[in-house]
């Protein structure tokens, strides 16, 4: 349980890690004339991303939910290539990455790197991580639920999201 713990604390500082960038990115386009869109839902996704990294630790020491190798090792993996592809995004977007959706008016739309494969690569990411993080310790309930969560709030963010890329080209 140690490990997992470590493992979930390492998730955590990656998210904090996230937070800064996009904070530095928030202030380089908001002086860029930036708008914001769908800000309304973005404290439901800190809440519900918060809770994911509890859930999981909770239920999995709490609920004494075993390690299982056949199912925590594959997650494990899938864990860390959802990670690598959430900083491959990053990466992509520079400084247009964000957590919020931030529009910068006369900015072309990123079509390279995840994103000539994917239309949000990102969000898949999120996806794999919510179900993964939580079965690498058998914490199935906490997969459920941000599972199910997770899809309700990504379908409102990427009409939200949507909505502001097409400024772009309106």
């Amino acid at each position: 349980m140690y490990w997992y713990a470590a493992l979930i604390a390492a998730v955590a500082l990656e998210r904090l890690a996230e937070l800064v960038v996009a904070r530095r990115n928030q202030h380089w386009s908001v002086e860029r004339g930036a708008v914001e869109s769908g800000a309304g839902h973005y404290p439901l996704m800190v809440v519900l991303h918060t809770g994911l990294l509890a859930g999981a630790l909770l239920e999995a020491g709490l609920g004494d939910r075993p390690f299982l190798p056949a199912l925590g090792w594959p997650m494990l993996v899938l864990v860390l290539a959802s990670q690598a592809l959430r900083w491959w995004c990053i990466g992509t977007l520079g400084r247009q990455w964000n957590t919020r959706v931030l529009v910068i008016p006369g900015m072309a739309r990123i079509d390279r790197g995840p994103y000539r494969l994917l239309p949000h690569p990102n969000y898949v990411a999120v996806v794999v991580e919510g179900a993964a993080l939580p079965l690498v310790h058998t914490a199935w309930i906490t997969a459920l639920v941000f599972t199910a969560l997770n899809a309700w709030l990504l379908s409102v963010r990427i009409r939200v999201e949507a909505r502001a890329l097409n400024s772009l080209t309106a």
